[in-house]
């Protein structure tokens, strides 16, 4: 059993956003069906994300496929069908499948779901159960609503790129994003908490809702404590918060700092992270100077806040002064927090990382159609009594489209036919 087990969802969401939030819920059990674009002249059909590479994933020929690493990364556990909707026999197709569906979920642009009578009203009038998500650039209201919305802009407009990246008065300071794109993902998972509740609500009274979620709306609110350090002091004093490179505005020291070169001569960093006054006492300990933390202008992180010109500095030289693991061990073993900074394939070989099950490699009765072997970053979502899915690898453009028309609709072999000498699926 897994815990959303008999939800249907209908997913007409592309690229990074949508597919992240569907891709959660079919994880939890839900049954996924990711309507795509056919292929057609000129056009090669599916997700964007199907051609955004390389890499690609190497087929059992050696050969690239057509399947890119981005796609396969957010697509799994889910059946994929082919329908053209902007022809009226597959908007009416979709209209019958979302009678049967639960969720719907999309991502167009605003107006374009009612231009094709797929939006929130029309399938409520025929659904009335139904939970629908459109997710945006920027919602469907607003100035800005008929603006196309992409995560880097949104990290720029949110805010976020104005605190990240070293300090403007260093060198290499100046605007920065995200190494991933952070924006679509976490309005992804919040679409996931939206859906569940819409669902919970559904459940309850029988009456679905429109669910309006938008990547700038998403972003605003990931600001966080910075958003929070503004709006109750800064605007106030005209204190806007700035980029802090790879410290913490609120916290010292919470840092990456220098230690002592490796024995190739390398630098090497570790992240020290103390979040309270006993841990910073703690450290002060280990590094051989307890009278830093006595020190009135460091006992306090308040303090430390204030002092940082004068207290990290003195880390700094302090940290130098030993190597990268002699501190990794004296601290984890005082309880500090701390850690070292890995590159992808650290991440992967980390035994911790192996252990938790964080690699999953789709074989066997659950191996790709094009593939014996595929390794794809797991699910974090670690739930003891309904663990989550993982029976379907990231499909194929089409590859479910008999199956689930027949599943969801009792469409016969002549009906799928049809459909498809038309060029609808």
């Amino acid at each position: 059993m897994n815990a959303l087990d008999g939800i249907r969802i209908l997913d007409l969401s592309r690229v990074l956003a949508g597919p992240w939030c569907t891709q959660t819920l079919a994880d939890l059990g839900a049954d996924v069906v990711k309507v795509e674009r056919p292929r057609s002249e000129g056009h090669p059909g599916g997700d964007d994300t199907r051609g955004w590479g390389p890499p690609f994933l190497q087929g059992r020929d050696g050969a690239d496929s057509a399947e890119a690493a981005y796609y396969l990364g957010a697509n799994r556990n889910k059946r994929s069908i082919t329908c053209d909707i902007a022809t009226p026999e597959g908007q009416a197709l979709i209209r019958e499948l979302a009678v049967k569906a639960d969720v719907f979920v999309e991502n167009y642009k605003v107006g374009d779901m009612a231009r094709y009578g797929l939006d929130f009203a029309s399938l409520h009038a025929l659904n009335p159960k139904l939970v629908y998500c459109s997710i945006t650039g920027f919602g469907q209201t607003g100035p800005y609503k008929d603006r196309a919305g992409y995560d880097y802009a949104i990290q720029g407009m949110g805010g976020l790129m104005s605190v990240t990246g070293e300090r403007d008065d260093l060198p290499g300071g100046g605007p920065q994003k995200v190494g991933v794109a952070v924006a679509d993902l976490f309005t992804g998972l919040y679409a996931t908490v939206a859906i569940q509740a819409a669902l919970r609500h559904a459940e309850r009274t029988g009456e679905g809702q429109h669910i309006d979620m938008a990547l700038l709306d998403t972003q605003v609110a990931m600001l966080a404590n910075l958003g929070a350090n503004y709006l109750v002091r800064g605007r106030e004093a005209g204190q806007v918060p700035g980029r802090a490179g790879n410290a913490h505005i609120n916290i010292v020291p919470y840092q990456v700092f220098e230690v002592a070169p490796d024995a190739q001569g390398q630098a090497q960093h570790i992240i020290l992270a103390v979040g309270n006054d006993g841990q910073f006492a703690k450290f002060c300990e280990v590094a051989g100077r307890p009278e830093l933390a006595q020190d009135e202008r460091f006992a306090r992180n308040q303090n430390r806040v204030r002092h940082r010109a004068v207290l990290v500095p003195l880390l700094e030289t302090l940290m130098k002064t030993r190597h990268k693991a002699d501190w990794l061990g004296a601290l984890e073993a005082a309880k500090v927090p701390c850690g070292p900074i890995n590159n992808l394939a650290e991440v992967f070989a980390d035994p911790h990382v192996q252990q938790r099950g964080m690699v999953q490699t789709w074989q066997d009765a659950r191996a790709h159609p094009l593939a014996d072997a595929v390794q794809l970053v797991a699910s974090p979502l670690k739930l003891s009594a309904t663990p989550v899915r993982s029976d379907l690898p990231p499909p194929l453009l089409g590859q479910h489209t008999a199956e689930v028309l027949d599943d969801w609709l009792g469409a016969d072999a002549q009906r799928l036919a049809e459909l498809r000498g038309r060029g609808i699926v």
